[in-house]
């Protein structure tokens, strides 16, 4: 089993852990630092004769400890400051698992880019994104566009089904394809990696302690900007100001101490991740120009990749490059400096950057008639070449459309959270061959919810009927309609497109209003219900998409891990073999050997489970509890379902794809399972 994807999962979960020893530390800190910086200023403000800041040094350490209403003071203040930490974190923390990504998207000042965007640059970044994810086997994620001139870009969310990629306007107008696929495919990095889970939660934790200092600066306004107090005397608004600007400074101070531990904690954890996420888009483009001339792009332009939203120093910890000042010395650095990741994946750079001003002009969108004979010269071109036998090595070996690759759907989990440049040239090809209606109807979020119902409505028509019959009592008729007039493309649609079209049609269906959202889930399900003889496949693809949907409009919490041991899911996971062993053997020798194949591979006591027992809530049960198995024993799982579905020794697309959904709800991603041919 590869284990690189697991390892930097767990190294992720290390890192949060750390991250978490770190905020007790830093709040220990603060608390403390609280505590004896009150008690002394009580001390002297208790003294006998008036309060004068130059009798500080006066006070004994014997009086300091021995006065019991100083202390009072001392311990109340660090209950304040104790409950505004852990408040401000808590508060913070729930805020962002509400809006995932798409909150932090917002806070830096990011606007959703329309998937039927008519902008050029824009059409560019999206098809980017999509041949991306589809290519890495996650859903596609919206795309947020920052209007900044700084070059930069950031991947936010706690897991790929929140998860949201934000570009700046000057990264679209500066990078070229090439370089705006590497840039994207680091980002997928982070997302892969857990780096992104782990970022977002930085953001929650360190809001609590550095929350005193930002009520300190609220303060010292507050005396700056407030009211005359005219019904006080002059004596009496010269000590409230001035108790007001003591605590203010104080409160500043000690609010440093936050702030210097959130910028170390940043950079410590933030550093070495990059490195990684840097060399994963090389592997994934296997083009190291791409990033390595975006690097340098930014190096030679006048901001680098600066934001200036009031909100950026909140998530400078996720950006493709430094995006705030973090001082002269480079301690508070969030990223590595851009000459050593340059030089990690060019070594030949001559270490000069080129002087970047303004960005030269987009090309205009070609006309279309200009396009297709463009397209169709270069068919004939390629068709040509075959002919002659100069058309080169191809970058994936078809296999038969009916069947899948064995050896590689049997090592499934080696592939597990990697991708390959040839993974993107098969996604881009995928996405070019679909069917125009169904591309373009997984864009816009009308359409694209007919395209879901299409996509669930069964080939019998007696069944069909009461789809409809069910669909029609709860949507408007002009759905309806091109719910079926999608379904003629549907029927069309080849099994190896199924689960990326239903990946396709997320950033859509993300955009629907909260209302427009019941009423689909609504339908969804009455139209599920209505299909008596639903398959684990079309199941499979319902699940993955209320998976990946759910926590764009609802409060769902990622899966805790709660076992550590496959002993007490020996029964769940004897019910997700079983069921699977029976897709594709239809025999019962057949479906034994094959359960005992994927039994073995996964250890422990495992009894195939009868088929009266075989129900799609069983099997939801099941997966529900294998979702909260630590990622190592997760891998393991879908490595058994691997042996189970190529048993037999042949695979067809569907059994294939089915296995990659299954993978999908263990949050194992799996990219698309085709052979490559070595050059």
């Amino acid at each position: 089993m590869s284990t690189r994807f697991f390892e930097q999962q767990t190294k992720a979960r290390r890192n949060t852990a750390w991250l978490v020893a770190m905020f007790v530390i830093a709040t220990s800190c603060i608390v403390i630092v609280t505590f004896f910086a009150v008690t002394y200023f009580a001390n002297v403000s208790l003294r006998p004769k008036r309060f004068d800041l130059s009798s500080v040094d006066s006070v004994s350490i014997h009086h300091f400890l021995a006065n019991p209403k100083a202390t009072r003071f001392g311990y109340g203040a660090a209950i304040f400051a104790t409950a505004m930490i852990l408040g401000g974190t808590a508060y913070k923390v729930i805020s962002l698992r509400h809006g995932g990504g798409r909150g932090v998207a917002e806070s830096v000042g990011g606007r959703r880019v329309v998937p039927d965007s008519a902008e050029l640059s824009e059409r560019r970044l999206l098809n980017i994104v999509e041949e991306m994810a589809i290519a890495s086997g996650t859903p596609v994620p919206p795309v947020y566009l920052l209007e900044e001139p700084g070059i930069n870009a950031f991947a936010a969310g706690y897991s790929s089904s929140d998860a949201v990629i934000g570009v700046t306007r000057g990264a679209l107008n500066h990078f070229d394809r090439e370089q705006l696929q590497g840039v994207i495919a680091h980002e997928f990095s982070h997302i892969l990696n857990g780096d992104m889970r782990m970022n977002i939660r930085m953001i929650g934790i360190l809001h609590g302690i550095l929350l005193l200092a930002l009520i300190g600066r609220l303060l010292f306004r507050l005396f700056l900007y407030g009211g005359n107090g005219q019904s006080r005397s002059s004596d009496s608004r010269n000590s409230t100001g001035l108790y007001i600007v003591v605590i203010a400074l104080v409160l500043i101070v000690i609010g440093s101490i936050g702030s210097l531990f959130g910028g170390m904690i940043k950079a410590a954890v933030s550093r070495q991740r990059e490195y990684l996420a840097d060399a994963s888009a090389v592997q994934f483009t296997r083009n190291p120009d791409g990033i390595a001339g975006a690097l340098k792009k930014i190096g030679g332009y006048a901001s680098h990749g600066r934001l200036q939203h009031p909100n950026a120093a909140v998530a400078s910890h996720m950006y493709f490059a430094q995006g705030i000042f973090e001082g002269l010395s480079g301690l508070m650095a969030t990223h590595p400096p851009l000459p050593k990741r340059i030089r990690a994946i060019d070594p030949n750079w001559n270490g000069k950057f080129a002087r970047l001003e303004q960005p030269g002009p987009m090309p205009k969108p070609m006309p279309e008639y200009k396009r297709e004979a463009l397209q169709a010269a270069s068919g004939l071109a390629a068709s040509g070449l075959a002919a002659s036998g100069l058309a080169g090595t191809t970058a994936v070996k078809a296999a038969p459309s009916d069947h899948a690759p064995l050896q590689v759907v049997a090592s499934a989990v080696d592939s597990v959270g990697t991708h390959e440049k040839y993974h993107r040239v098969y996604a881009a090809d995928l996405l070019d061959e679909l069917d125009p209606r169904v591309r373009g109807a997984a864009r816009e979020p009308y359409s694209a919810r007919a395209l879901v119902f299409a996509i669930l409505l069964d080939q019998d028509p007696s069944v069909r009927k009461d789809q409809i019959t069910a669909l029609s009592a709860r949507i408007e008729p002009a759905l309806v309609k091109l719910t079926l007039e999608l379904a003629t493309a549907i029927e069309t649609l080849p099994d190896k497109a199924y689960l990326p079209v239903v990946d396709l049609s997320l950033p859509a269906l993300s955009a629907m209003s909260k209302p427009q959202y019941s009423a689909f889930m609504n339908s969804f399900v009455e139209l599920a219900r209505a299909d008596s003889k639903i398959t684990i496949f079309e199941w499979t693809l319902a699940q993955v998409l209320m998976r990946h949907l759910r926590p764009r409009f609802e409060q769902v919490r990622s899966p805790i891990p709660h076992y550590y041991g496959l002993q007490r899911l020996g029964t769940e996971i004897s019910m997700l073999l079983s069921i699977l062993a029976r897709v594709g053997h239809p025999t019962a020798q057949g479906v034994q050997s094959a359960f005992d194949v994927g039994a073995r591979r996964i250890g422990g006591s495992l009894t195939l489970q009868p088929r009266e027992k075989h129900s799609l809530s069983n099997l939801e049960t099941a997966v529900k509890k294998l979702q909260k198995l630590t990622v190592q024993l997760r891998g393991k799982i879908v490595d058994g379902c691997a042996a189970v579905v190529c048993a037999d020794g042949t695979v067809e697309v569907r059994e294939a794809e089915l296995l990659r959904g299954i993978a999908d709800l263990l949050d194992c991603p799996v990219p698309p399972l085709i052979e490559q041919i070595e050059p």
